[in-house]
């Protein structure tokens, strides 16, 4: 069967106290709606949908930044969930499996269960994913008989023997695409908010004689993002999460706490990560790495054997050849580090390329960009650049070349040269102690001036 996804994402999220779209506030390193996508993408969607209103042109731009085939409906009112989904009409239009509808701040329902409840549509011709409250609060309660479920009652309306009920509605569900745009038709807003219920769609398919059914999940599954404390706890619980995975799948860990992950973080086994480690998005670990203290990496990926920081970090385009070394205070971005090559002290290597086993003096600095364009630097096999080095590119240095202390190249230096370049040393007699005496004698005299 065929499935569509319907992503909710119109809501402004006023507790949230912020100007920014409530599905745009970041988990993980990646928008709430990102995460809605990724557990979709289980069912490999033969659409989706993304119902946007309040920031409606950022969270697009967020979505599609995760999928360019992503279609956007526009909920310029926001007057419920039925009312959002039916939104999505025109973008589903000609489609004929089963929609499957999700939350753009509820972003840890696994793909098991978004699994489980689209095989329960072999069974129900409406299938609606619950869990049992540990406090139900207010949820909206699933009244059900035996297995059957008869109708979702808002916490708003429901009668005290209702509000009793401790297994919830989580508000995703699952139908066939031409009987849920049928039923969210015949929805009215004859309730206590004047609001068109998505949840109202499971009465009408019982009075219509149609059966519904309900898949239960963990309640943690459900945890829906409306405030800082919310998205603070999702975090805790994102962290811990990765934490225990990439441990179960051999990483090292020494300080696990202090470690902070992406949502895409991946890391191979027999790598060490030691305290204090940031992940950015877009990070590939390889198998018997070592990332030092205090590093910061985002969109880079370090291969196996490579040790970097501490006090490193790894900028978007960085790439790690096997056994690099990268060592404290130093910067690498958009350039190619190739096998043995090290960069150990206090250098920004941006927009280049070093060759194996070449060795980067403490201080040298890639001059990459001239207030316009930036400008590769291409650096060749075994070279050695000599400390505090300048480097302006577009510059190369071929392979087995050297550069001396304090160079700054701007020139293309040769295979197996060595490139000197900087003003001749002159040593004047007696000049310092005259200076200092100078000097000294001009504060004594604003002191005494005052």
């Amino acid at each position: 069967m065929s499935i569509a996804l319907v992503i909710l994402a119109a809501g402004q999220g006023t507790r949230m106290n912020s100007d920014l779209p409530k599905v745009l506030h970041p988990l993980g390193g990646a928008p709430l709606v990102v995460h809605a996508l990724k557990s979709g993408a289980a069912l490999a969607p033969e659409r989706t949908v993304v119902v946007t209103g309040h920031g409606g042109v950022a969270v697009a731009k967020a979505a599609r930044g995760w999928d360019p085939d992503i279609l956007i409906a526009e909920q310029a009112e926001q007057l419920g969930t039925a009312h959002a989904v039916a939104q999505a009409k025109a973008a589903l239009e000609g489609f004929s499996g089963d929609i499957v509808v999700l939350y753009g701040d509820t972003p840890f329902i696994s793909g098991e269960t978004l699994e489980a409840l689209a095989a329960a549509r072999a069974a129900h011709d409406v299938v609606v994913l619950g869990f049992e409250a540990a406090d139900p609060g207010r949820y909206g309660r699933l009244v059900t008989t035996g297995d059957r479920l008869e109708r979702i009652v808002e916490f708003k309306d429901a009668s005290e023997a209702e509000r009793a009920i401790t297994l919830c509605n989580s508000g995703v569900l699952t139908a066939d695409a031409a009987t849920l745009i049928s039923l969210i038709e015949a929805v009215g807003n004859a309730n206590a908010s004047g609001e068109y219920y998505l949840t109202d769609v499971v009465g009408l398919s019982r009075d219509r004689g149609l059966s519904a059914g309900v898949v239960v999940c963990d309640e943690a599954e459900t945890l829906g993002i409306n405030t800082r404390a919310e998205l603070m706890a999702a975090e805790a619980r994102l962290q811990a999460r990765m934490r225990a995975e990439v441990l179960e799948d051999g990483v090292t860990l020494i300080a696990p706490e202090t470690v902070h992950f992406s949502h895409d973080t991946v890391i191979g086994r027999d790598a060490v990560i030691e305290p204090n480690v940031v992940f950015a998005p877009g990070v590939t670990i390889e198998s018997g790495a070592r990332i030092r203290s205090f590093s910061h990496l985002e969109g880079c990926h370090v291969s196996r054997g490579a040790i970097v920081g501490p006090f490193a970090r790894l900028r978007p385009g960085a790439e790690l050849a096997e056994d690099v070394h990268v060592g404290n205070f130093v910067e690498i971005k958009n350039a190619q580090i190739a096998e043995g090559a090290k960069v150990n002290h206090l250098s920004y290597i941006g927009d280049a390329d070093v060759g194996e086993k070449t060795n980067i003096g403490a201080g040298t600095i890639t001059c990459n960009y001239d207030g316009v364009f930036k400008h590769r630097t291409t650096i060749g096999r075994n070279v050695f650049v000599g400390s505090n080095t300048m480097l302006v590119a577009p510059v190369k240095l071929g392979d087995r070349s050297m550069t001396a202390s304090g160079a700054v190249i701007t020139s293309d230096v040769p295979d197996g040269a060595m490139a000197v370049a900087r003003a001749p040393q002159v040593n004047k007699p007696g000049l310092a102690v005259r200076l200092m005496d100078k000097l000294r004698a001009r504060k004594a005299q604003t002191k005494e001036g005052k």
